[in-house]
């Protein structure tokens, strides 16, 4: 039953985001920022019992992936931008996305080990 939930709360979300997104782009795309999927699984998480423990670790796993997501998505405004073809604009944000998450983990070992 939760998961009908899930699927059903997600796919009304990303429904209404995206006709505000066609109607007016700007605030869909503010709305979009917004971390709605974060707080819903959070809230998922602990309707289903989930320890506090656990979720902290989600929320530090959100945390640690926002950079990424941020240079991502610059990555593919600029591209965009500059008139590249939409799969290969969400490609070079994606691989972007990767060597970045890469790049942070090494950089993160470093300091902490």
């Amino acid at each position: 039953m939760y998961l009908f939930l899930k699927i059903l709360s997600s796919a009304v979300i990303i429904g209404v985001v995206t006709e505000l997104a066609r109607r007016f782009p700007l605030y869909g795309g503010i709305v979009a920022a917004l971390p709605l999927i974060s707080i819903l699984s959070i809230i998922w998480l602990t309707i289903q019992g989930e320890a506090t423990h656990t979720i902290n670790k989600f929320t530090l796993g959100v945390l640690a992936g926002f950079p990424a997501t941020a240079i991502m998505l610059f990555v593919i405004y600029i591209s965009l931008k500059h008139s590249l073809h939409l799969a290969l604009a969400l490609s070079l944000g994606i691989a972007v996305w990767g060597v970045f998450l890469i790049g942070q983990k090494f950089i993160i070992g470093v300091f902490i080990s």
